[in-house]
């Protein structure tokens, strides 16, 4: 019986996680043991990030529209109240879109809920 030479599958192991180690700093991205130690940090940061994203987008969203609004003698608030009230159905993302690249659209949904 042939003896077992080992090796193949860890090496691959190690192999694998190093590609995604591609563009840190020092030790991080050749040595195994600290690669992987900032692999799992960095994709538990990546994770977090991605939520923070979203949360911060609308937060962009709400200010862009806020200014928008004002320009009009209006708050943020009393406008999406009286969106609500007035039925409208349109999301945040387009209602900051539409007021950066289309004011004169965004007027018009202004003054369609007054």
């Amino acid at each position: 019986m042939p003896r077992v030479k080992r090796g193949v599958r860890a090496t691959k192991r190690r192999k694998r996680l190093l590609e995604h180690t591609k563009g840190f700093l020092w030790t991080r991205k050749s040595k195994y043991r600290q690669a992987k130690e900032a692999t799992l940090h960095a994709w538990s940061f990546q994770f977090a990030d991605r939520k923070k994203k979203k949360r911060t987008m609308r937060n962009l969203w709400t200010i862009k529209i806020n200014a928008a609004v004002r320009e009009h003698g209006l708050t943020y608030s009393k406008f999406i109240n009286q969106l609500l009230k007035a039925e409208v159905v349109i999301d945040r993302k387009i209602l900051a879109n539409l007021a950066e690249h289309e004011p004169k659209v965004f007027e018009y949904i202004l003054k369609s809920v007054q």
